[in-house]
C-alpha cells in the first residue's frame, strides 16, 4: 500500500489532552510514496484547518500565550470538536483515497497525541489507526548524526530549514512543517 503523508500542527491550551483542550489544528498534504519514489506535493494544495471549542475549563496560561487564539472567543464559536474530528477524517481519507494515511510532525510527540485522542474521543476512530506516523524530528536526528538536543527546528541547515516564518497558526505552521519533511525526505544528511 502507498503512503500519503500528512503534516500536522495542533495549538493547545495545555500539555496534555481531556485535561486541557486543542483549540486548533491544522493538515497540508505533504507527498506520496509508493514503496519505489516520493513524490512531493505542494502543501498549499491541500490543507485542512479548524479551530475548535475547548472541552475544559483548565488553561495552561503559557501554552495559551502561545497559539494568541481567544479561547473565549472560541468557546463560542468554535467547530464542535466530533463536528471537526469526523469532517477532519473524511477529507483525509478523500486525499488518501487507496493509500495508507501518515501523520508527520516537527517533534511528533505533542501533535499525534492530541490529534490521536480527539479522533477517538469525538469521531470514534483516527483515519491515522494506531501507529501510522512518523516523527520528522528523529529522521532528521538520525540523518545528522545528532544527539536530540541539536535536533530541534532551529537546528535544522540551511538546505532543509522553512522558508517561512512559523506563527503557531496551526495551518501556517502545518505548511511550514511539510516543507520541511519534503526536504527531510530526499536529503541524505550531508
Amino acid at each position: 500500500m502507498n503512503d500519503v503523508y500528512f503534516s500536522a500542527d495542533v495549538e493547545a491550551d495545555g500539555p496534555i489532552p481531556g485535561e486541557y483542550s486543542m483549540l486548533s489544528f491544522g493538515l497540508a498534504v505533504a507527498g506520496r510514496y509508493d514503496g519505489t519514489s516520493f513524490e512531493p506535493c505542494d502543501p498549499t494544495e491541500a490543507t485542512f484547518y479548524r479551530e475548535l471549542r475547548p472541552i475544559t475549563d483548565k488553561v495552561d496560561p503559557q501554552a495559551l500565550a502561545v497559539s494568541g487564539l481567544d479561547r473565549d472567543k472560541l468557546a463560542g464559536v468554535g467547530t464542535e470538536p466530533s463536528e471537526a474530528m469526523s469532517a477532519a477524517a473524511t477529507w483525509v481519507s478523500a486525499q488518501a483515497a487507496d493509500a495508507r494515511p501518515v501523520l508527520v510532525a516537527y517533534p511528533l510527540g505533542f501533535d499525534w497525541m492530541f490529534m490521536h485522542w480527539y479522533f477517538i474521543r469525538f469521531h470514534g476512530r483516527s483515519p491515522f489507526g494506531f501507529s501510522s506516523a512518523l516523527d520528522m524530528k528523529t529522521i532528521y536526528q538520525q540523518k545528522a548524526g545528532v544527539t536530540l538536543d541539536d535536533a530541534g527546528l532551529a537546528d535544522l541547515p540551511v538546505e532543509l530549514s522553512p522558508k517561512q516564518e512559523h506563527t503557531h497558526n496551526a495551518l501556517d505552521d502545518a505548511i511550514e512543517q511539510a516543507e520541511i519533511f519534503k526536504r527531510l525526505y530526499v536529503w541524505d544528511g550531508t
